[in-house]
């Protein structure tokens, strides 16, 4: 089948997801017969480039969203819950990357290696999960499928591309500042950031979790379809650009092996185990920033609790967080809207 090119709009084309999202369906040769770029009024008369030329960035109206095929979101919450059912109403299929419909259970929750099975022909929405939950199920899915689990305790160690550009112009500018020994006034992050690392700054609930904790427990269960599964997590803000770790420690119904484990992880699409342990050479940001696979390894037994190992798995936030999911979920709507037999 070859897949007939598509009208394609991106919201929140100027932003640090938005441009990885260019890239993205780039080097994937995505199928776009017309590329609409929308972005905030503060963005008007930028100009984006894509495949070597520029396109203009508009600000979002109905007028413009009508003949669009699919709309990729990356413009937040408050963008999303306004323009998504505008769009999806003119008949858009639309990728949404923001927070607000993704606990909704009539929109399905997507990783494509995981679940494409989740996204029918007649869903007009589907949402891409928080970065954190994405990198982490991306390890974890495969082995609660062969061998279920119970229960995850998670630390993250999220890098400064998870609050967007500006966050990580505001960190390298600090770090110099801080170095030249300069004072420097932040204006994303609200506690110093070079050289420091704090608990997530995302809102806290009544019982003292962080908001970005408690979607890696809901889009866990959501995913995986299953609402047994416990996770706790403690997501941490770390001076690093892009790319987030995550230590896992991880509990089965059954005793696993580290061999078993490792026999699944190294089947499974877009994940990728990077190691050597005489050298104690373990996964990093360094090497997962601008890959589009995850990356894991240093996996143990846990000796203080029965039928647990531990995992370490490192993924680009802006990528398989973000819009690499994005685009593949693109995909996915390619073979149920624009595809026909190809040509003799």
């Amino acid at each position: 089948m070859q897949c007939s090119p598509v009208s394609l709009a991106i919201v929140g084309a100027t932003g640090a997801v938005g441009g990885e999202l260019l890239k993205v369906l780039e080097k994937r040769d995505f199928p776009i017969r017309e590329l609409h770029c929308f972005a905030s009024t503060r963005s008007s008369g930028k100009e984006v480039f894509f495949r070597g030329r520029p396109i203009a960035v508009k600000p979002l109206s109905e007028e413009a969203l009508k003949g669009i095929d699919i709309a990729i979101f990356s413009a937040g919450r408050k963008v999303s819950k306004e323009w998504v059912p505008k769009a999806a109403a003119l008949g858009i299929r639309v990728v949404d990357n923001s927070s607000f419909f993704r606990m909704d259970p009539a929109v399905p929750l997507i990783i494509p290696e995981i679940n494409a099975h989740a996204l029918k022909d007649g869903d007009f929405l589907a949402c891409c999960p928080n970065c954190s939950a994405a990198i982490m199920l991306m390890a974890v899915a495969p082995l609660h499928r062969r061998f279920k689990i119970t229960r995850i305790v998670a630390a993250t160690y999220q890098a400064a591309s998870g609050a967007g550009f500006q966050a990580m112009k505001e960190l390298e500018e600090e770090t110099l500042a801080h170095l030249e020994n300069r004072s420097y006034a932040r204006t994303v992050m609200p506690h110093p950031y070079a050289f420091n690392l704090f608990p997530h700054n995302s809102p806290l609930n009544e019982e003292g979790f962080a908001e970005e904790e408690v979607k890696m427990l809901e889009e866990t269960r959501k995913i995986l379809e299953d609402e047994q599964i416990w996770v706790n997590a403690t997501c941490v803000r770390v001076p690093v650009l892009r790319a987030h770790s995550e230590a896992l420690n991880i509990t089965f119904s059954q005793p696993v092996s580290v061999a078993e484990a490792y026999e699944v992880l190294k089947c499974s699409p877009g994940l990728t185990i990077l190691e050597d342990r005489q050298s104690n050479r373990f996964p990093m940001p360094s090497d997962a920033s601008g890959q589009d696979n995850v990356f894991c390894g240093r996996l143990r037994i846990d000796p203080s609790f029965p039928n647990t190992l531990d995992l370490w798995v490192v993924g680009d936030q802006l990528l398989k967080g973000a819009a690499l999911n994005a685009v593949q979920i693109a995909e996915l709507y390619l073979s149920k809207i624009a595809c026909a037999p190809s040509p003799a």
